[in-house]
C-alpha cells in the first residue's frame, strides 16, 4: 500500500522528458534556419560588392578605350624622311633583276698567215704522211713559214701550257661561252708574259711555229689549231669569217702528196 502513490510521479516525469525533447528539437531547427539565414545575407553581399567591382572596372576601361569624338579619326603617323632619301615610288621599290648578259662564240681571227694544209675531219678518217695510215683529224692545220709568231684568235686568258709527248708544246685560251682554242706544235720557248691565267687579246702573240709535234713531224712547218665548245670538240673553220675562210687555199703540195698515196 505504501507504493501506490509513487506512480503519477513517474508519468509526469516522461510528460517533462518528451517536453524537454520538443524544445530541443525546436531550439535546433532555429539554429539552422539562422545559419541558412546568415549564409544566404553573406552570400549577397558577395554578389553586390562583386557586382559593383564588375562595374567599376568596366567605366575604367571604357575611358581608357574612349573613342575619339567630333568626327576625328585615328591614322598612323606619316614615315619622316630624310632630305637626303629619295622619294620612294613604286618602280623604286620593287627589285630590279639583272638582265642577264647572253655571251656567245666569239668570231676568230687567223692566227698564222698561211693557207689550209689539213681541214677538220672528226667523222671521216684521212691520210697522215707522218704515221703512213687513216685516222680522224680533230683540228686544222695551218700552212705557214718556220717560226712564224703564232697570234691569240680572239681575246681571252690562258687556261693551260702543257708538253704533249704526240702534239708538241700547247696552249689554250679560254673565250667567251665556253668556247676554248688550243694552239699546237709550237716551239719549245713561249713568250714572257705567256703564263696561265694571263689575258690576252685578239692578235697578240703568243708562241711561234714549231716542229715539237712527232705525230705531224713529216708535215711541212705548220700550226695545229683545235677548238672546244662547252667541252666538245667543234671545226674551228665555222667559226671564221667568210672572208678569211675565202683566203684560206688549200695546200696544193699538200694535195699532191695525198694523192699519190
Amino acid at each position: 500500500m505504501s507504493d501506490m502513490p509513487k506512480q503519477p510521479k513517474q508519468k509526469k516525469s516522461r510528460k517533462e522528458s518528451a517536453f524537454a525533447r520538443k524544445l530541443r528539437a525546436i531550439r535546433v531547427n532555429r539554429a539552422v534556419f539562422l545559419s541558412a539565414i546568415v549564409i544566404l545575407l553573406a552570400l549577397a553581399v558577395v554578389l553586390v560588392i562583386t557586382a559593383a567591382m564588375n562595374r567599376a572596372r568596366r567605366r575604367a576601361a571604357e575611358e581608357v578605350i574612349k573613342p575619339v569624338t567630333g568626327g576625328e579619326e585615328l591614322t598612323e603617323p606619316a614615315p619622316v624622311q630624310k632630305p637626303d632619301d629619295p622619294k620612294p615610288t613604286p618602280e623604286t621599290d620593287r627589285p630590279v633583276d639583272p638582265v642577264p648578259t647572253v655571251q656567245t662564240v666569239p668570231t676568230l681571227s687567223l692566227p698564222v698567215d698561211g693557207a689550209l694544209l689539213q681541214a677538220h675531219s672528226a667523222d671521216l678518217q684521212v691520210f697522215s704522211r707522218t704515221m703512213q695510215d687513216y685516222r680522224v683529224h680533230l683540228g686544222v692545220d695551218l700552212a705557214t713559214a718556220a717560226d712564224a709568231p703564232v697570234l691569240a684568235a680572239a681575246d681571252g686568258t690562258v687556261a693551260r701550257i702543257w708538253d704533249d709527248p704526240m702534239m708538241g708544246k700547247c696552249v689554250a685560251i679560254s673565250h667567251a661561252a665556253d668556247s676554248l682554242t688550243v694552239y699546237k706544235n709550237l716551239a719549245v720557248d713561249l713568250p714572257e708574259n705567256i703564263a696561265v691565267g694571263a689575258s690576252v687579246a685578239r692578235g697578240q702573240r703568243i708562241g711561234t711555229v714549231g716542229d715539237t709535234a712527232l705525230l705531224e713531224v713529216a708535215e711541212e712547218p705548220h700550226l695545229h689549231l683545235e677548238m672546244t665548245v662547252g667541252g666538245l670538240q667543234v671545226n674551228p673553220l665555222d667559226y671564221f669569217p667568210a672572208s678569211v675562210l675565202a683566203s684560206l687555199e688549200q695546200d696544193a703540195s699538200y694535195e699532191d702528196v695525198s694523192a699519190g698515196k
